[in-house]
């Protein structure tokens, strides 16, 4: 599925990013999942995060613009 084939729900809240790409473990810290890259490793290991309904444990994992993160029952979208 292309990244403009996907549709958010209208809950969802975007974070924008200041460049073309962010990794997860990056995106977790600014959007306030997570204090650390420690709680990152256990929220991934947890397996309570997905990443465009896909679960993701990799927290290397390349985010780009329209990206859907899930953690927590709540949907964030990469802007």
């Amino acid at each position: 599925m292309s990244r403009s084939d996907r549709s958010a729900p209208s809950d969802v809240t975007g974070i924008t990013i200041g460049t073309d790409m962010i990794r997860l473990g990056q995106f977790l810290k600014l959007g306030g999942a997570v204090d650390s890259g420690a709680d990152v490793k256990e929220l991934l290991a947890d397996g309570d995060v997905t990443v465009n309904g896909e679960p993701e444990t990799r927290r290397g994992r390349q985010l780009h613009r329209g990206d859907l993160v899930t953690f927590h029952g709540v949907t964030v979208r990469v802007d």
